[in-house]
């Protein structure tokens, strides 16, 4: 049997995984007008319930539905712990109630800065800085954050942290990442020519197809990382632990690698024309297909 609104009563009965909750259409509709629960019982749809009982049974987990409908009814944030706010974004995502998305969201954040875990800055946030005439990050957190594609030339992020951090198609010509925490940040297709990363612990980065043209990578931890066919050309990469990182297809051509530790690193299809490779170790090393015609090589190891 199906019923559709208008409703011959407001009142309405769930059972919500097997959990019962009586409450009414208004509540359901008003505060989330665009939500999954406003659609089942706007009129719009035919919903299905039990003939007998009347009950309208919804196959999800029934445990945090109450303060779904608290949230309905109040507006009001219950006090979680942050696997049981995980619990209930799911559920919050499942009925699409935005409005309650975005406040869990910021519950989470709340939580991690506590932790010291968090980043300290949203998106949002940082699109606002950036709208000014001078932007400085130095020392922020800004880990997990989504900025790709965002124009962040010339930008001090000097000492931040930027673990995981997305930076994807990113323009940060000329930005500053020295001696910052970047380890798994991702610089896929970045524009990062010119861009200063002294002393950067970007360990387990990725940096594929990134432009990196005369960027200075001096004494930076790249172990683990991935720059396949990066553009590295005149780059600066004195002593740079590049130790089990991916530079397959990458254009080092003029790059100085003085110092540089390259143990395990792929160099296959690499360009190294015209780079400084002085009394490099480059035993261990993949080099099919690399290109060296005009390296200096004095002293290297091979």
């Amino acid at each position: 049997m199906g019923s559709s609104a208008p409703w011959s009563s407001s009142k309405v009965l769930l059972d919500i995984g097997g959990k019962r909750y009586s409450t009414t259409v208004d509540t359901l509709t008003q505060r989330e007008p665009h939500s999954m629960l406003a659609a089942m019982f706007s009129g719009r749809h035919t919903v299905s319930e039990d003939p007998e009982t009347g009950v309208v049974f919804v196959d999800r987990d029934g445990k945090h539905f109450r303060h779904i409908l608290n949230w309905l009814r109040d507006g009001i944030i219950p006090i979680l712990i942050e696997a049981e706010y995980q619990e209930l974004l799911r559920e919050a995502e499942y009925y699409q109630l935005l409005g309650f998305v975005e406040h869990i969201n910021m519950q989470l954040n709340r939580k991690k800065e506590e932790d010291g875990s968090g980043p300290e800055l949203t998106r949002k946030d940082v699109i606002k800085c950036i709208q000014s005439e001078r932007v400085r990050f130095r020392g922020v957190n800004l880990s997990g954050l989504n900025l790709s594609k965002l124009d962040l030339s010339f930008v001090d992020f000097s000492y931040a942290c930027i673990q995981k951090t997305c930076f994807r198609g990113a323009n940060l010509q000329k930005a500053k990442f020295g001696n910052v925490e970047g380890h798994g940040s991702d610089f896929q297709d970045a524009y990062l020519r010119e861009c200063e990363f002294i002393g950067a612990d970007l360990s387990g980065a990725i940096l594929d197809r990134a432009n990196l043209q005369s960027a200075n990578l001096q004494d930076a931890c790249l172990i683990g990382g991935s720059l396949c066919e990066a553009d590295l050309r005149t780059a600066h990469l004195q002593n740079a632990k590049l130790s089990d990182t991916n530079l397959e297809g990458a254009n080092l051509e003029g790059a100085n690698l003085k110092g540089a530790k390259l143990g395990g690193a792929n160099l296959n299809r690499a360009n190294l024309q015209r780079a400084y490779l002085r009394d490099v170790d480059l035993r261990d090393t993949q080099r099919e297909g690399v290109r060296l015609n005009g390296a200096n090589l004095l002293g290297a190891i091979r």
